[in-house]
Parts: C-alpha cells; sequence; structure tokens
C-alpha cells in the first residue's frame, strides 16, 4: 500500500475515531548485512532512526505486511523470516506526536532471506544505513531507545521459541 497516510486502513480508522487509543497489528524487521550490522531507517517525518516498521492493511497476511513495510522503506525483498517476539500489552502503549495514542501489538521479525538494492531514500524515509547491532544510531526518541534496546536484547536472546511479552 503506497500512498498517503489518510489512506491507509490506521488512517481512515483515524477519521473515525480521532485521537482514542487503537490497537492495530504491526511488524518490526531486524536485516542484518553480512558484517553483522542492522539495516535503520531515518524517517522523513521526525528524522529519528528506526528499524523498519509499520501497520498491517486490510487483506494482507502479517507476512506480506513484513514484506510491503520493508520494501516501502528499503527497496529490499523480503523471502524469508523468523518470528522473534509479539510485544502486546499497555506497557507498549504510545502516544505520537499527533496525540494519537496506540497500544503495540508488534511481531517482531529477523529477515533471514533478502534481496534487492538498499534505496537510501524512499517516500517514507530519509535515510538507511547499517549500524553496529549493540551501538543503536542517535536520534531514537524515549519510548522507541528503550523499545529499540528490548528487541536488540530479545534478538540475541532468541534461542528459537518465540517470545510472547
Amino acid at each position: 500500500m503506497s500512498g498517503k497516510w489518510s489512506e491507509s486502513y490506521v488512517g481512515q480508522l483515524r477519521q473515525w475515531v480521532g485521537h482514542r487509543k487503537l490497537i492495530v497489528p504491526s511488524v518490526r524487521a531486524v536485516i542484518f548485512n553480512e558484517r553483522g550490522e542492522a539495516l535503520f531507517i531515518r524517517r522523513r517525518g521526525d528524522g529519528s532512526w528506526a528499524l523498519p516498521a509499520g501497520a498491517m492493511e486490510l487483506g494482507e497476511s502479517i507476512f506480506q505486511c513484513l514484506q510491503r513495510e520493508v520494501k516501502e522503506e528499503t527497496g529490499l525483498d523480503v523471502h524469508r523470516s523468523t518470528l522473534i517476539t509479539i510485544y502486546t500489552g499497555p506497557q507498549y502503549s504510545i502516544k505520537n506526536s499527533f496525540g494519537d495514542e496506540y497500544q503495540g501489538f508488534e511481531f517482531l521479525f529477523r529477515v533471514e532471506e533478502w534481496s534487492g538494492n538498499l534505496e537510501k531514500e524512499t517516500d517514507e524515509t530519509a535515510g538507511a544505513s547499517f549500524f553496529p547491532f549493540d551501538r543503536l544510531p542517535g536520534g531514537l526518541p524515549g519510548y522507541w531507545a528503550d523499545h529499540h534496546k528490548e528487541v536488540v536484547e530479545d534478538v540475541n536472546a532468541f534461542r528459537g521459541a518465540p517470545f510472547i511479552k
């Protein structure tokens, strides 16, 4: 689903419910290069660095959501991935800069097989680069810095069975 946020499933919901808290299934991708560095994107909207991520659209599976979000934000094609963690619950709640509230329902995937050429800029991103996984890039605001640290811990602790949080 490329296009305007207002045309997305969440954008359409926001027109009906305003800033009320929503539960929206979403994905987050950890993509490593051959040196073990993780791919981060710089969000066009606020300039913060983050792992590729986004919300599920109507009519797609969670894996299709992963494929679409990674493609939209990086230009890369996801072929195979492993579920690492499902984050749920009020402790994963956020309020964005527009006043919209969300309770987390996020599927964290480690992308095992991908192809394509990394696009540094897309409609959604103003940069993309690989960073050492144990040294997160600067510019991650409050909650997201803590969440990304938890993601790093979960990926490093993963032994084959997904974490449910």
